[in-house]
């Protein structure tokens, strides 16, 4: 089965791209959820976040560390902004690769969903 960030990181399905490094790439979601949609997702395929191990720290904490650096040049810095990943059909996980949701540019009401 095809992946579809693996598509995309792969450069054979096109994506509005705003970071990308060894580690992981980052684009703008297309069905967004907020003025300000990111995606953030590892180069490696790992279908889920019950997959991740020990190993996987440095790739976790990188992610966010991108995510944030995003927040701040997209101008939510000081607005605010959310972090999310979801696990699971009833988190509403629908591509099997894990990725980072940035989500801001509106209030965000609590709780999601």
């Amino acid at each position: 089965m095809s992946c579809i960030f693996c598509e995309v990181i792969a450069g054979r399905v096109p994506a509005q791209k705003v970071h990308e490094d060894d580690a992981c790439l980052a684009f703008h979601d297309l069905h967004p959820q907020a003025p300000v949609h990111v995606l953030v997702v590892p180069k490696r395929h790992v279908t889920s976040l019950l997959d991740v191990s020990a190993d996987d720290d440095a790739l976790l904490g990188s992610l966010v560390r991108v995510a944030r650096d995003l927040a701040r040049r997209l101008g939510l810095g000081e607005r605010g902004f959310r972090l999310v990943f979801n696990c699971g059909a009833e988190a509403g996980y629908s591509v099997f690769h894990i990725h980072l949701h940035l989500l801001g540019g509106r209030p965000l009401g609590w709780p999601p969903g």
